[in-house]
C-alpha cells in the first residue's frame, strides 16, 4: 500500500481494499496427493490392459498373418488376403445377413414386447412386485440351458409341449410343425426374444417411472386422452430409454454364439459371426481369417456402443437439468 492510499483512506474514513495476493503455485504435494489416490486403481487397470487390450492387439496382428495350421511353413506377416476372403467368401458373406437379420428381428420384437409389459407394470395392482420379479426370470437364465429347454421341451417335434397343446386342444389331427428343422432361425430368435425381453423391459420400465407427473396432469386437465398422452408425451419421453435398450441389445445379441452352437450348431443356414469365427479358429484352424472376422465384429460392437454411450450421456444431462 503506498503513503499517498494511506492518507486518502485517513482523510475519507474508510479503510482501503486489500490487495488480491498472487496466485499460488502449485505444490509438488498436490500432484502427489492425486497419484497417491489413484494408485489403489493401478492394479485393476493393469489388469484390464493385460486381459481384455493385448489380446486385442495380438488379434489384429494375426489377422494380417498367412497363419493356418495345416500349412505350418507358409506362415507370413503383411497380408490383406483375409480381410479380402471375409468380403467376399459367401459363407462368410451369408453369415453376415443372417447375425444382421436375426439382431435386428430380436431388437425389434423384445423393444415392442418389452414397452408393452413395462406400460401394464407400471399400473398400481396387487402382487406387483412379485409379477416383476418373474418377469425379470428368463434374463437370469443360462443362454446354454435356455436353449436346451426350447430344443428339446418345447419345440421337439415328438415329445415337445408346443406340439402337445396342439394336439390337446385340436385333436389327434392337430398339425404338428417341426420348427427346428424347417424353421431353425425363427426358433433361435424366439429363445433370444424370450431372453431379452425383460432387459428391455427394465429399461422401459425406468423411462417411465422417471416422467414428468405434471405434464399429464396439465395434459388431462387440458382434455388429452390416454391415447394421445402416450403419443405426445410418454413416447417423447422415452425415446432415449428405446434408443438405449436398442443400442446395448444389439451389442450383446450381435455377439451370440451360445443359442446358435447349441441348438443348430451352425447348421441350416443359421451360422452367425461368432459361429463363423469359432469354425474358422477351432474346426478349420484359419488363424488369420477367424481373428479377421473377430476384428470386424469388434470394430462394429464399439462403434454401436459409442452410441450407447452417448445416448446414456444424454439421457445423465437430461437427468441432471
Amino acid at each position: 500500500m503506498t503513503v499517498l492510499s494511506r492518507v486518502e483512506s485517513h482523510e475519507t474514513g474508510t479503510r482501503p481494499a486489500p490487495t488480491s495476493a498472487p496466485p499460488r503455485a502449485p505444490r509438488r504435494s498436490d500432484g502427489r496427493a492425486r497419484w497417491a489416490r489413484r494408485l489403489p486403481m493401478l492394479p485393476a487397470l493393469i489388469f484390464v490392459i493385460v486381459v481384455t487390450q493385448v489380446p486385442f492387439l495380438v488379434t489384429i496382428l494375426i489377422s494380417f498373418t498367412n497363419w493356418h495350421a495345416a500349412y505350418p511353413n507358409d506362415i507370413f506377416f503383411g497380408t490383406l488376403e483375409n480381410y479380402r476372403t471375409v468380403f467376399t467368401n459367401a459363407n462368410l458373406l451369408r453369415a453376415v445377413g443372417v447375425t444382421a437379420g436375426l439382431t435386428a428381428g430380436v431388437v425389434v420384437v423384445s423393444a415392442v414386447l418389452g414397452m408393452g409389459i413395462a406400460l401394464l407394470l407400471d399400473r398400481k395392482f396387487f402382487g406387483r412386485g412379485l409379477v416383476r420379479t418373474l418377469m425379470i426370470t428368463p434374463f437370469l437364465v443360462v443362454p446354454v440351458a435356455a436353449a436346451l429347454l426350447f430344443k428339446h421341451a418345447i419345440l421337439n417335434p415328438s415329445y415337445g409341449l408346443l406340439n402337445g397343446m396342439l394336439t390337446l386342444v385340436f385333436g389327434e389331427n392337430a398339425p404338428q410343425p417341426d420348427i427346428m428343422s424347417t424353421q431353425p432361425l425363427l426358433a433361435i430368435g424366439v429363445v433370444l426374444v424370450w431372453q431379452w425381453t425383460p432387459f428391455m423391459m427394465l429399461i422401459m420400465l425406468a423411462g417411465l417411472q422417471s416422467r414428468p407427473l405434471d405434464a399429464y396432469e396439465a395434459a388431462v386437465i387440458d382434455g388429452a386422452g390416454p391415447w394421445q398422452a402416450f403419443r405426445f408425451i410418454t413416447m417423447p419421453h422415452m425415446r432415449r430409454y428405446i434408443e438405449l435398450a436398442a443400442l446395448l441389445g444389439t451389442i450383446y445379441i450381435v455377439q451370440n454364439f451360445d443359442t446358435v452352437f447349441t441348438m443348430t450348431s451352425g447348421g441350416l443356414g443359421t451360422a452367425n459371426l461368432p459361429y463363423v469365427i469359432y469354425q474358422e479358429f477351432f474346426v478349420a484352424q484359419n488363424y488369420g481369417v477367424s481373428s479377421a472376422v473377430g476384428v470386424i465384429v469388434v470394430i462394429a460392437s464399439l462403434l454401436i456402443a459409442m452410441f450407447a454411450l452417448r445416448t446414456v450421456s444424454t439421457l445423465l444431462k437430461e437427468e441432471h437439468a
